[in-house]
C-alpha cells in the first residue's frame, strides 16, 4: 500500500492551500541556503593542509603563595 501519483498531488495541493506559495518559497530558499552552508563548511574542513604546524603547547600555570591566599573554596561557602 504505497502512495500513488494521485495521492501525492492531493497532498501537495493541501500543503499549498495551508501554507501558501510565498511561505513555501521562503522555506525552500532557507533550506537550500542551509544545505549550501553545510557543504561549504565540510569542504573547508577537508581542505586543511596536513603539514600545517601544530598549535603551540599550552603552558601550565603554577599556583604561587599569593594566589593561594586569594582562592575561595566553593564547597566551604555552601551551607549544609
Amino acid at each position: 500500500m504505497g502512495l500513488s501519483t494521485t495521492h501525492l498531488i492531493i497532498f501537495l495541493v493541501i500543503i499549498v492551500v495551508i501554507f501558501g506559495t510565498k511561505k513555501l518559497r521562503n522555506i525552500g530558499s532557507d533550506l537550500g541556503g542551509a544545505v549550501k552552508g553545510f557543504k561549504d563548511g565540510m569542504k573547508d574542513g577537508a581542505d586543511k593542509p596536513a603539514d600545517a604546524p601544530a598549535a603551540a603547547p599550552v603552558q601550565q600555570v603554577s599556583a604561587t603563595a599569593s594566589t593561594a591566599k586569594e582562592t575561595i573554596d566553593v564547597e566551604a561557602k555552601t551551607k549544609a
